[in-house]
This record gives C-alpha cells, structure tokens and sequence, in this order.
C-alpha cells in the first residue's frame, strides 16, 4: 500500500514537471510586411495583370493606368527637343548650301567686271599717255576699276563670313536650349513610366484593392504583394530568457500543417518591455513583462509560413547563452 503511494506521488510530480513544460513553451505568430505597389500620379486603371493568389516574379507587370495625357507631354518634348536641335546645327555650320552659292556666283560676277574694268583703265591710260583721251576718260575708268575690286572685297567678306559658324554666345545659349528640353523630355518619358507599375520583388499576390476601370489616386495601393523574405517570426519572451534569444540566435519554430521544424535568425529584440503581446499566444501567465522578439527564417522556409499563423518557438540546442 505504501509502495503505491509512492508510485502514485512520483506520477503526480512527472505530471507537474510535464505541465510545467508546456507552461513555459514560447509561441508566437508569423508577421507579414505587405509590399503595396502605387502609381506615382492617378488615373483610371486600364490593364490588370493579375489576381489574388498569383505568385509573380520581379519586374514582371502588374497594372498600367491610362497615359493620354504622359504620351502627350512625350510627344511635344520630343518634338521640342527636335526643333531646338535643328536649331543648333543651323548656327553651327553656319548658313545653307544655297544661299553660300548665291553668294559664290555674285563674287564670280564682281571679279569678271573687275577684271573687264581692270583692262579698260590699262587702255585708257596707254592712249591718255599718247594725248588720244581726255583726262575725264581716264578717271572714269579709274574710278570704275576702283570701284569693281571694292565690290570683289565685299563678295569675298561676305562669303567668309555665310560659311562662318554662329558666335559662341548664340551657339552656347543654343546648346542650353537643347539640354533643356532633352531633360523635359526624360522628366516626360519618366511620368509615362510611371503610369505602368511592375512588381518590385517576386511574390504572391494576397490582395487586390481595384480592378479594371476603376479610379485610382495618386500613391494608393491597388493590391499587395507578399516577398516570401518579408515573412518574420514574432514572439514574447520573459526577461529572464533575453540572453537566450539575443541578436543573431538560431530559433526553430514549429506550426501546424509545416511539416520539418522552420530555422530562423533573431534579427530584432525590443529595448523597452511590455507588459503584454498584442496578440497573447503565450500559455504562461505569471510572467507578464515581456520582450517582443523578432526572427527571419530563410526565403526557403518562409514559403511554408501564413501570415497570422500561430507558432511554438524553440531555441536550437548548444545556440546561443
């Protein structure tokens, strides 16, 4: 009889150690951070290219709003940057090929009439010199020489300058014309861009907050998307656990339907204590000041996770303090 009692209070103290067990066993939850893509100006959304539930690879498109307006502004800074740019190659090889030959034909001109009144002012100073003319004649004829080879002058001026580039300050203005507008046309082609939105990480598509035809403000999400890397364990730990689960301590965490243990890393300990979670998933009462305690499994692991999943956390044997 004594022997059974024994036996009985050997039981009755296996029991409490198990309870005990299980009342220090940490849970916690998975946390998700919800990337949520946003077109920087509004508009009314004209291509949806996926749903709820969708897994989706970086750069991949998700949603494009209307760009009437964007391929406008496109269109007349390019057109802009057209004009200024002819603009700048006119006064930099100065004026067209057929005004330079206007020009080339009056000089050839000027020299066969300054050659012809070159030779005539010869023959009227030979038969001035034999008394043949009158001394009037001969000035006239002078006068006509002088004047023909004032003209080639001009002529040949003229020319230099026609295949003469424009001045440096009109060529310099000109240049910051051109740089002008190529930079309103990138800021115009940036707009365009930004009216169709790709993923920004691969993921799985939780959410969708508009669908096709619907308005959409400037900044406002039209779904979320989930990166497997932005899935995180969150539990509480008493103060007397801290130096356990210190930064860069190994963790596993195991939840139901995960199959093999899921290894994190401690990446975040709070500085300042609560005295509870949020959400208490925690079986022990009596230690009510609590540290909140963030872990980052691998990417791989993470797809095993759910948001809002409840999970039991265990620290790796021989890890840690």
């Amino acid at each position: 009889m004594r022997g059974l009692g024994i036996a009985a209070a050997f039981l009755l103290l296996g029991l409490a150690a198990c309870r005990e067990s299980n009342d220090r066993a940490i849970t916690g939850y998975v946390e998700a951070i919800y990337l949520r893509p946003a077109a920087a100006s509004g508009g009314r959304i004209t291509a949806l290219a996926v749903d709820r539930g969708d897994t989706v690879r970086q750069g991949q498109p998700l949603f494009a709003l209307d760009a009437d307006r964007e391929q406008a502004a496109v269109d007349e800074a390019r057109h802009r940057l057209d004009a200024q740019s002819a603009r700048l190659a006119d006064l930099e090889k100065g004026r067209r090929p057929q005004e330079i030959a206007v020009i080339r034909a009056q000089l050839q001109q000027a020299q066969a009439q300054r050659k012809l009144s070159a030779a005539t002012a010869r023959r009227q100073s030979e038969l001035a010199q034999r008394q043949l003319v009158s001394a009037d004649a001969l000035d006239t004829a002078r006068t006509a020489q002088s004047r023909d080879e004032a003209r080639v002058a001009e002529l040949e001026r003229a020319l230099e300058v026609a295949e003469l580039a424009g001045r440096s300050d009109a060529l310099e203005a000109a240049r910051q014309d051109v740089a002008t507008a190529r930079a309103l046309l990138d800021q115009a082609r940036w707009a365009l861009e930004q009216k169709s939105v790709a993923a920004p990480a691969a993921g799985s598509i939780e959410d969708v907050y508009f669908r096709v035809g619907e308005w959409v403000g400037s900044g406002v999400p039209v779904l979320a998307l989930l990166p497997p890397p932005n899935k995180r364990l969150r539990f509480f730990i008493p103060q007397s656990q801290l130096a356990g689960f210190a930064i860069g301590a190994r963790v596993l965490a195991r939840c139901d339907g995960c199959g093999e243990p899921v290894a994190a890393t401690v990446r975040f300990v709070a500085a300042q204590a609560e005295f509870a979670p949020p959400v208490l998933f925690d079986r022990r009462q009596r230690d009510r000041l609590v540290y909140r305690v963030e872990a980052l499994p691998s990417a791989e692991d993470a797809v095993r996770l759910h948001p809002g999943q409840p999970v039991d956390i265990g620290r790796v044997a021989g890890d840690g303090g």
